[in-house]
């Protein structure tokens, strides 16, 4: 794309825009690419770059993912490539930056199915194999080179511990000897150029056989070298030299393999930019309370070709054939300027109509017709860069191959120009560059001159801006645009509102309705004699009045009907609310109506196995003293029954929604209502604006609106949760009244955890006596894991008794190795 007009840039002021959000990157690289992002026309690229913030601003809220630690470490990468040798703290730079690379990049690809589009830059993110190992084996934290770098800087240093130490016993022995501590000036030991030396009086000078490095600028001391340390002094200084050239040599050395990875590092740096640009644009757009912009194409509108005739001049630019008129979208709703204070800030909606190419604003001085302008400019500008708006979720644009804007004072001195040559001449500029692709921003347009020649020349303008199909937004004072607008096809009229009352300007824009200058209201409000207003209205044209005078009707019906309408879009929202929230207590109510349930069955379905139990033991009885049996069919057919209603699966019970009448929608002709007054029911029969006739058996009664209810469908009762879960106690209860001769249950589990061995084991034989007489068929014994011993006795004493059939570990879900089922030996 051709790169948007800089001072169409600087006049909107998106260069503020760009420093506001380089101050949330993290480090330079990412600030670069945000102080250099210009708008693209590509849809391709736009949606990526949409896609990187809104993804960026999920793993913000999700995660504490940050690219902390990186630096841009392109140029030290540089350097050691071309053969230099980096410094102990460049070198950390560069483990640091890998560090906080490989960090970010294992957590965002554990992310893929949510954050595609950051994974999928994250995949650029270095992976030098060791290199970290290596940086942290050599340098430490600190920015000191490792003992352990090399096995001779090991042994240097070793050495140099042995000289100094030396060094230093031989000097404290000056300053430590009776004999010549009095010569000295201090007792201690310093150093000069690079060698230990003692502080001598300069009295004494030559009583101690030395060299001298320095004096005191009082004269008063020399700094001394005793000769009998000068070899200590040079073997120490000779291995210093030692240790310098062999840390350069290993540093050489790193910094080859630095080198060798000099690519992907300088890749990575670009993808870690990258991603923390993003994450800067999510910050940025978090801060504005920003959302995504929705791209939408040109609308496309199929006219026949309007013919010019002979005399009408051919415009310089072919025109935009009608048969192939594109008309453009923008519509921004509760917009707000990124760069004003969003406590203070008036956010307004500016929504061009279908089949629109113009927008006209008029209105008075300081009513906000600038702000507006420059809003809708920057609010383009930055959805073409990629940023989330300051708008409403919603708001959808056309994108724009070049933007023009002529806003503010273009007077110079320098180059003799009025303030009308200044637009004039930026003006010419735009025509000559602007097509139908571009928006074009007016202010002002025709100011600064004679008003009935500024209006010919605005009007001129504007309809040469339509005829080559250019989008243009203008805001004027002239009225004869006013009824340009009103009349030329594609044109609609704007207006900011200001209010009299307070001589404020309200800041909202009003799209369809021209504006008014308010002077003679205004001039009445401050004061101006009534005389001197009378003669100024007598001055205006009364056509003008009564216009004017309409204009506020209609706004003040619109005022009304807007606040009527968010009254309702509350209420709306309010039922909403109350329905969402029922439906979660019936949902919770239905949760716990399935858990009864379920744990109802539990129990019935154990206690139909000990009946069937005990049916076959009666049966085997009976069989052995030679009675009948057919007896215990009856009982048999019942068991059955209920062990058919018990093994029934617990389904969920949804709620058959129905379509809940709209109490928003105006009432019609035949509808059913309630007559709030009376509480009785009727048809509408007669309807106007605030009444209606309903009639009630042979009555007919006018009501007014707020009087009557819409009749709607009575909810059907919610079935108890509890109602249904009592179901499978009549079998329980069955069952304990045919078992009435056996032991009672003493329950399904034995807890025995905590437990010391014996006392486990004596609470478990007498469970098991129980549960043998009671007829269970299994029972589930908890020990838990812990050492294991407590299991080896349980399962031990299980082994051993007659009354356990066999025994097994218990399932996953019932708690695996630390659960124990046995099932009971039948009768």
């Amino acid at each position: 794309m051709s790169k948007m007009d800089p001072k169409t840039l600087h006049v909107l002021e998106y260069p503020k825009v760009l420093e506001r959000l380089a101050a949330h990157c993290g480090f330079s690289a990412s600030k670069e690419l945000a102080l250099s992002l210009q708008p693209t026309t590509s849809l391709l690229e736009l949606r990526q770059r949409q896609q990187e913030v809104t993804e960026a601003r999920l793993l913000l809220v999700t995660s504490d993912a940050t690219i902390g630690g990186a630096h841009d470490i392109r140029p030290k990468v540089e350097l050691a490539r071309r053969g230099g040798v980096l410094e102990p703290v460049d070198i950390l730079d560069i483990k640091s930056t890998l560090i906080a690379a490989r960090e970010l990049k294992k957590h965002l690809e554990k992310r893929t199915s949510d954050l595609p589009r950051l994974a999928d830059i994250s995949t650029a993110l270095p992976n030098p194999s060791g290199l970290v190992d290596v940086i942290s084996r050599t340098v430490s934290d600190r920015g000191d080179v490792l003992d352990g770098a090399s096995q001779k800087l090991s042994s240097l240093r070793g050495e140099i511990r042995v000289a100094h130490d030396r060094l230093m016993s031989r000097l404290q022995k000056y300053i430590s000897d009776p004999s010549t501590v009095s010569m000295l000036q201090d007792a201690l030991i310093t150093q000069r150029d690079g060698r230990y030396v003692i502080p001598l009086r300069s009295e004494f000078k030559g009583r101690i056989k030395s060299i001298v490095h320095d004096q005191s600028s009082s004269g008063a001391t020399i700094f001394i070298e005793p000769l009998a340390v000068v070899e200590l002094n040079n073997k120490w200084r000779e291995l210093q030299l030692a240790e310098r050239d062999e840390i350069r040599r290993v540093l050489a050395a790193l910094c080859l393999q630095i080198a060798e990875h000099a690519e992907p590092l300088i890749w990575g740096v670009e993808a870690l930019a990258l991603l923390d640009f993003s994450f800067a644009r999510a910050k940025y757009a978090d801060e504005i309370h920003a959302a995504e912009p929705i791209f939408v194409e040109k609308l496309k509108i199929r006219k026949p070709r309007v013919e010019r005739s002979k005399s009408e001049p051919t415009p310089e630019t072919p025109e935009l054939s009608e048969a192939e008129a594109y008309y453009p979208t923008i519509n921004l709703i509760h917009a707000r300027h990124p760069l004003l204070d969003p406590k203070t800030v008036v956010a307004t909606d500016f929504t061009m109509p279908p089949q629109t190419r113009a927008v006209i604003i008029t209105g008075p001085n300081t009513g906000g017709k600038t702000v507006a302008l420059k809003t809708v400019g920057l609010l383009i500008l930055m959805a073409q860069s990629g940023l989330h708006i300051p708008a409403q979720s919603g708001s959808s644009l056309s994108i724009f191959k070049a933007l023009w804007a002529d806003i503010g004072d273009e007077q110079s001195i320098e180059q003799s120009l009025s303030t009308f040559s200044g637009h004039i001449t930026n003006i010419i500029r735009i025509l000559k560059a602007a097509d139908e692709d571009a928006l074009v921003i007016l202010d002002e347009l025709g100011a600064g001159t004679d008003p009935q020649e500024g209006a010919a020349l605005a009007r001129a303008i504007l309809a040469h801006l339509m005829d080559r199909g250019i989008t243009t937004l203008v805001t004027t004072h002239h009225p004869e645009l006013k009824a340009y607008a009103h009349s030329a096809p594609g044109i609609v009229n704007a207006s900011v509102e200001f209010d009299v009352r307070t001589l404020r300007p309200t800041y909202q824009l009003t799209i369809g309705i021209p504006g008014r200058s308010n002077a003679i209201a205004i001039a009445q409000r401050l004061g101006l004699p009534e005389a001197i207003l009378a003669v100024a209205r007598s001055e205006v044209n009364p056509e003008s009045l009564r216009a004017d005078n309409m204009l506020d009707d209609i706004k003040r019906q619109r005022n009304l009907a807007h606040k009527e309408r968010q009254k309702a879009e509350k209420a709306r929202a309010e039922v909403h609310k109350l329905r969402r929230e029922l439906d979660e207590k019936l949902e919770k109510i239905e949760d716990e109506r399935r858990d009864v349930l379920a744990k109802a069955r539990a129990e019935g379905e154990l206690e139909v196995e000990i009946l069937k139990r005990n049916l076959e033991s009666l049966k085997r009885q009976m069989k052995k003293v030679k009675q009948p049996v057919e007896a215990l069919a009856i009982l048999e057919e019942k068991l059955e029954v209920a062990e058919e209603k018990i093994s029934a699966p617990v389904e969920r019970k949804t709620k058959e929604k129905k379509k809940a009448p709209d109490v928003f929608s105006p009432l019609k002709l035949g509808e059913k209502v309630t007559l709030r007054t009376l509480g009785s029911q009727g048809i509408i029969t007669t309807l106007s604006e605030n009444e209606a006739e309903v009639q009630i058996g042979s009555l007919r009664i006018r009501a007014k609106l707020g009087d009557i209810q819409r009749k709607s469908d009575e909810e059907e009762p919610v079935e108890s949760p509890t109602s249904k879960a009592k179901s499978p106690s009549k079998s329980k209860s069955a069952g304990q009244s045919a078992s009435s001769t056996l032991t009672a249950s003493p329950g399904l589990e034995l807890d025995l955890r905590g437990m010391m061995a014996e006392d486990a084991v004596s609470r478990l034989e007498d469970y098991l006596d129980k549960a043998y007489l009671s007829g269970m068929p299994f029972v589930r014994i908890i020990h838990g894991k812990g050492t294991g011993k407590l299991r080896q006795e349980v399962r031990a004493a299980l082994k051993n008794n007659p009354q356990v059939a066999t025994f097994e570990i218990g399932l996953e879900t019932e708690g695996g190795d630390g659960v124990t089922v046995a099932k009971m030996v039948k009768d």
